[in-house]
This record gives structure tokens, C-alpha cells and sequence, in this order.
């Protein structure tokens, strides 16, 4: 389970690098017509767009793998608080039958 989280973390950190290299928004040139700026914007939105995209998918990947790692640790801790009561319950019930047996003892003693 830690090595899906890893790898995930690891994906995010390669994808929000990638979006990183993309910079901020294409400026316009000046030596272009509108239509040539509007496809290159467009282009570079698209291209965030897809990369967004992905890190989000990432990120739910990665929230669905912790919260199953969440789960697995309640289930541990339920289950070693489970165990503890038994063997609190063990060491109750031999403490009470040593008990009896000291006073089986004791009272053979006396005859």
C-alpha cells in the first residue's frame, strides 16, 4: 500500500512539473494576425487543460489509496483493541483462579 502511495505522489510531482514547464499564458505577437494569436492560446490551453486533467485524476487516485490506507489502519487498531481486551480478560480470569486456589489451599492447610 505505501508503494501506490509513493508512486502516486511521485506521478504528482512529475505532472505539476510538466504543468510548471508550460509557464503562464502565450502573449500575443504582435507581427501575427488575431486568429494566429487565438490559435496559439488555444493550443496552450488545451495543452493545460489536458495536464490538469490528469494531475486531478492523480490526485483522486491518490485520496482513494490513503483513504484505503485509513481504512486498513482503523481496522488494525479496531482489531488490537479487540485482542487487548481478550487478553486483559485472560490475565483477570487466571489473577481470580490463582486466587481461589490460594484459598483451597489455605483452608486445607486448616484441617
Amino acid at each position: 500500500m505505501g508503494e501506490i502511495i509513493y508512486e502516486l505522489r511521485k506521478k504528482i510531482q512529475d505532472i505539476q512539473s510538466e504543468l510548471d514547464e508550460f509557464g503562464g499564458p502565450i502573449s500575443d505577437m504582435p507581427e501575427l494576425i488575431t486568429s494566429a494569436n487565438l490559435l496559439r492560446s488555444n493550443e496552450y490551453f488545451s495543452k493545460v487543460t489536458k495536464k490538469q486533467l490528469e494531475l486531478l485524476s492523480a490526485y483522486r487516485q491518490y485520496s482513494k489509496a490513503l483513504e484505503d490506507m485509513v481504512d486498513t489502519i482503523f481496522d488494525i487498531q479496531n482489531d488490537l483493541k479487540n485482542l487487548l481486551k481478550e487478553q486483559s480478560k485472560l490475565i483477570s480470569d487466571q489473577k481470580h483462579n490463582v486466587s481461589k486456589n490460594k484459598k483451597k489451599l489455605a483452608h486445607k492447610k486448616s484441617y
